[in-house]
């Protein structure tokens, strides 16, 4: 008789290891409380407009496709990725500007224009990135962690001191970019990962080898068809899928889960649980107090979240496919951010306009995925914050301001702030990443793949091991099926 697994929620975690372990001879059935698979990576529809809610820069290709590939099947018969090589417009507040691009020389000539001392060193900078790129590759992205005795290897201990653990991701950029707004720039980094540049350690700058050497890509379609290239395929090795089903509680037997009860009361029983999903709000709601005595949510600093504007326009805007307008002073931002929890007055604001790249998302207007880092929101359930529309009027200023003429022709528009995505994603205080990694111990001692109490209730997802972003959340699942594979 097959195995089974039984994994809670259908992100791309929770997909690429249902594929993994289907593949190999098990038996998966997936639960999924939203109507789509895919978790934040979605796609929005307004009208003839068509967004994708996630993630909107794609990096580490060969990761989506090796999920494809492990199982036996041809990528290019799920997804299609497309490389942007000068991939990201980056205006300041003073109007000057320089894009970010793979190709080596063109950076070299766009730095030349802001900062002479960073054309001459970023052929140095981009031997550091890929060092830190190659350690984090061989060390920390293939590994699962069960408890505290998984960090002592003596190679593991050797690159944990190489990646710059002690140094931040600006100090670390101050040695290659004198001038403030270049570092502004490359300093977004630390949001990939809902952080702030300024404690986060500078391990991180391997992002910009992956976008800078490796590249940024999008999909063909839009980057929700990863998802639904990995439902597909899913499918067709017999995965059993649930959607509209929420799991209410895990049944605990022994320190094992026995079972996941439904809201439609159904019990499902299986030999391993994999719980794909925001760890730090489902295994307390999932779970009774009594089978996780080592849980707690003590002294945890949600990453940053998020305020969303999809617009549909009736027009073209002059827009990059990437484009990002910084303020007067992103540093005082972050302050705002993490010390005082409140939103920037004079935010960063990124805009995503896929129809750049591809019109037939949006063939009557561009489509402008407009977001603003968030706070997350307070312990307090009883958090006044300001309605969503004078936020989004807010920004929509900012923009005018900078020469985009927003609402002479939006057609509609739809707006998601933090109290939504926690609402829709089960999202610890409504953060996108889980744990921010502003500390040390959360960059490298995130939760661990696997529950300490429980014997059979694995992690995966961008609140584990080893991180968020699309790319760290479908390795996650890998490598805990790989986990469950070893036995």
């Amino acid at each position: 008789m097959k195995k089974h697994a039984v994994i809670i929620g259908g992100g791309l975690g929770g997909l690429s290891a249902a594929i993994k372990l289907q593949a190999t001879g098990w038996q998966v059935t997936l639960l999924e409380k939203n109507n789509d698979v895919g978790g934040k990576l979605h796609e929005v529809v307004i009208g003839s407009h068509h967004f994708d809610f996630g993630p909107n820069t794609i990096t580490m290709p060969h990761v989506f496709r090796e999920v494809v590939q492990d199982a036996g099947e041809n990528p290019d018969d799920y997804f299609t990725f497309e490389k942007l090589d000068v991939h990201t417009k980056n205006v300041f507040a003073d109007r000057s500007s320089f894009y970010f691009s793979s190709e080596k020389e063109r950076m070299k000539e766009e730095l030349l224009k802001l900062d002479p001392f960073a054309a001459d060193k970023y052929e140095d900078y981009l031997m550091e990135v890929e060092n830190l790129y190659s350690l984090a590759r061989q060390h920390f992205f293939h590994r699962t962690f069960s408890s505290w005795k998984d960090y002592l290897s003596l190679p593991l201990a050797k690159a944990m001191a190489r990646v710059k653990p002690l140094t931040t991701l600006d100090a670390f950029h101050q040695q290659f970019f004198k001038d403030a707004r270049v570092r502004y720039a490359f300093n977004r980094y630390a949001t990939y990962i809902g952080s702030s540049p300024y404690t986060t350690p500078a391990t991180f700058g391997l992002i910009g080898h992956l976008e800078l050497v490796d590249g940024v890509y999008f999909t063909r379609g839009g980057n929700h068809r990863i998802a639904l290239g990995f439902l597909k395929l899913a499918k067709k090795l017999g995965v059993t899928l649930l959607t509209n089903t929420e799991v209410t509680k895990l049944e605990v037997k022994d320190q094992r889960i026995v079972a996941a009860i439904t809201d439609k009361e159904q019990r499902i029983t299986g030999d391993k649980f994999i719980l794909n999903g925001d760890l730090l709000t489902q295994f307390p709601r999932l779970v009774d107090k009594q089978h996780r005595p080592h849980f707690s949510l003590k002294h945890v600093q949600p990453s940053i979240s998020a305020f969303v504007i999809m617009a549909a326009m009736k027009t073209r805007l002059d827009l990059h496919h990437h484009h990002v307008f910084f303020g007067e002073n992103p540093k005082r931002e972050f302050t705002q951010l993490f010390d005082d929890q409140k939103f920037g007055d004079d935010p960063t604001i990124y805009i995503c306009t896929s129809s750049k790249t591809d019109e037939t998302l949006s063939p009557d207007g561009d489509n402008l995925f407009i977001l603003v880092n968030a706070p997350p929101l307070s312990a307090d359930l009883n958090e006044k914050r300001e309605p969503s529309f004078v936020i989004k009027e807010r920004i929509y200023d900012q923009l005018e301001k900078r020469g985009l003429a927003i609402r002479d022709n939006v057609v509609n528009d739809i707006t998601v702030d933090p109290t939504t995505i926690a609402a829709k994603f089960h999202a610890f205080r409504g953060s996108l990443y889980g744990i921010a990694s502003n500390r040390k111990r959360d960059t490298f001692l995130r939760p661990y793949n696997a529950a300490k109490d429980i014997s059979n209730l694995y992690f995966v997802g961008g609140s584990t091991h080893p991180g968020g972003g699309s790319p760290m959340v479908v390795l996650s699942g890998s490598n805990v099926a790989r986990k469950i594979l070893s036995g």
